[in-house]
């Protein structure tokens, strides 16, 4: 291998073009004004950064332990917002698995062209679009191809007739 190569890992998470104190700050900040207005627009990558933390805040806020939210006080930045995570958020959330925000495109911005996103919370008023239900399996038959689920019904109906 040549001395000057250089094996480059994949990151999982987008760097915004920013230092990680400066992006770390900025996530914080955006989480904390997402918390407030429950949807805000912001470019497409930094959404897409966005919605994993503001979705950890939800789960800390649902758990309610004294850790999470120590963890939280960290993330979030007024006491306001906090409160709001740990009784508002994680009551409306509280029988829903993940999932708890959307990343919807809204076009490109004008000076630069940068894809622009609105980031919300879903299930709570106003949303831009409503939340789909939350995909239940309805036993072993839903695994069968709808032609054989036909069948099945169509027999279980003959069988109560008789």
């Amino acid at each position: 291998m040549p001395p000057n190569f250089r094996v480059y890992k994949a990151r999982d998470w987008a760097r915004l073009a920013r230092p990680t104190d400066e992006r770390m700050n900025m996530l914080k900040t955006m989480v904390t004004q997402l918390v407030e207005h429950e949807r805000i627009c912001t470019t497409l990558a930094k959404a897409k950064a966005l919605q994993r933390y503001a979705d950890r805040l939800i789960t800390l806020g649902k758990r309610g332990t004294r850790v999470s939210h120590e963890i939280a006080t960290g993330i979030v930045r007024t006491d306001r917002e906090l409160h709001k995570v740990f009784t508002t958020l994680a009551l409306r959330y509280r029988e829903r698995e993940g999932g708890y925000t959307r990343v919807v495109p809204a076009g490109l911005r004008q000076h630069d062209a940068a894809p622009m996103a609105f980031i919300e919370f879903v299930d709570r008023p106003g949303e831009l679009r409503p939340a789909s239900r939350p995909w239940q399996q309805e036993g072993p038959a839903s695994l069968l191809p709808p032609a054989a689920r036909e069948y099945l019904r169509q027999q279980q109906q003959q069988a109560g007739e008789q």
